[in-house]
């Protein structure tokens, strides 16, 4: 796949003829420098953009030919997003926060809290379920992130930098949830720019001027 900024003298192309598999339970780390291509393609992959040639296949489904409300749907169904930044909300638990996907997905609400109390005991977090935010330090927050991400047991998380802000000693518990998820059958791609962290990752892939560098 291509995308392709500006027209003209001013064309930019972030991505040059793209060609990238993920198969299910693959464990891939993507890196590259600043401009690379990287957030593009990851913009892409999480149906937040569409490529402006080519085709983008998730689950079979060709990307590109749905509407907004159809890939806001497919988001919400096939995957998960975890961030460098948290994107919790402040007023809510820890426990209200990862309730809110399974709103938008239609979840009976007699399931939404037992879901998400599962997937808060799944990440270690069983004893914080009505902490806030400003109650929990960064990797505790970060685990909430995570069980927020697959509380609708998306076919794909997607994780943008998420040791970005976090110290080793969280960053090492956080990669080990990463590895748990995997272990139990998880798709996960995960964009960095750590060496260590990226050889936790079954693959690596380097992008370089909008594509895989050889």
């Amino acid at each position: 796949m291509s995308k392709i900024y500006g027209v003209g003298d001013q064309e930019v192309r972030a991505l040059d003829d793209l060609s990238l598999t993920v198969n299910r339970g693959d464990y891939l780390a993507v890196m590259g420098a600043s401009g690379s291509g990287k957030s593009t393609a990851m913009n892409i992959i999480g149906c937040l953009d569409r490529p402006s040639g080519g085709s983008y296949r998730l689950n079979g489904t060709p990307v590109e030919q749905l509407d907004d409300d159809q890939l806001a749907d497919l988001r919400n169904r096939e995957l998960g997003f975890v961030f460098q930044q948290f994107h919790l909300l402040p007023n809510l638990t820890a426990l209200d926060n990862v309730v809110l996907p399974m709103v938008y997905a239609g979840i009976p609400t007699a399931e939404r809290s037992e879901r998400a109390r599962h997937a808060l005991e799944r990440v270690g977090l069983a004893a914080r379920l009505h902490n806030r935010p400003n109650q929990l330090s960064g990797g505790q927050q970060q685990r909430v992130a995570i069980a927020r991400a697959i509380i609708n047991q998306p076919a794909l998380l997607l994780a943008d930098e998420p040791t970005g802000a976090l110290d080793s000693h969280t960053t090492a518990e956080v990669l080990d949830i990463f590895d748990d998820l995997h272990r139990q059958g998880m798709t996960v791609v995960m964009v960095t720019h750590e060496d260590d962290v990226a050889a936790r990752a079954d693959r690596v892939v380097h992008f370089c001027d909008g594509h895989i560098a050889d």
